[in-house]
C-alpha cells in the first residue's frame, strides 16, 4: 500500500466489537467503491436510534442535515441491539437494511438494491448486499456478532 493510494473513503469493516479500519505501514486503507457508504449506513448513527420521529437517541449530526436521504439513521445496528436472533427477527433486518441503504436509490447512486440476511452460527448475523449501478454490480457482505444478549433460536 502507498500513499498514492489514498483516494476515496476510509475503508472500514465489521469486527466483533464494532468497526475498525486497517492501518499497514503507518498508511490507512482507502476504498473507491461504495463499502465505506453501506457500512456506515448500517452501522453510523447512534445504536439506540430507532429511527422513529423524535426520538431523544437521534444521532446529533442529523439534526444538522436538511436532507433525509443524508441521515444516519442505522435502523439495523438498533434491531441487532434490541431483538433475539430469530428467523422471523431477520426479516426485519432485512427490511431495516433496505431503508438505511434507501438513500443509495433516493439519490441515484444505484439503480437497484437487494438484501439478504441469514444466521451463519451463534449470534452470527450476515448481510448480503446487491447494489446495480448503471448496470455494474457490487456485492458486499457484512458479518456482525448480534450484540443481544439471547442465545441463538431458529
Amino acid at each position: 500500500m502507498a500513499i498514492d493510494d489514498q483516494q476515496g473513503d476510509v475503508r472500514l469493516f465489521q469486527t466483533d466489537d464494532d468497526g475498525d479500519i486497517s492501518v499497514e505501514n503507518g498508511i490507512i486503507a482507502m476504498d473507491g467503491g461504495l463499502a465505506t457508504a453501506a457500512y456506515l449506513s448500517l452501522w453510523g448513527g447512534n445504536e439506540e436510534d430507532d429511527a422513529s420521529d423524535g426520538n431523544p437517541a437521534n444521532w446529533w449530526g442529523n439534526l444538522l442535515e436538511n436532507q433525509p436521504s443524508r441521515r444516519y439513521r442505522s435502523r439495523t445496528q438498533y434491531l441487532t441491539q434490541t431483538l433475539p436472533l430469530t428467523t422471523a427477527n431477520l426479516l426485519r433486518v432485512e427490511d431495516a437494511a433496505k431503508a438505511d441503504l434507501q438513500w443509495f436509490l433516493d439519490e441515484g447512486v444505484a439503480t437497484e438494491l437487494t438484501v439478504s440476511a441469514s444466521v451463519t452460527g451463534l449470534n452470527r448475523l450476515q448481510i448480503d448486499i446487491s447494489i446495480n449501478v448503471q448496470g455494474e454490480e457490487t456485492e458486499l457482505t457484512f458479518v456482525e456478532t448480534w450484540k443481544k444478549d439471547i442465545a441463538l433460536h431458529t
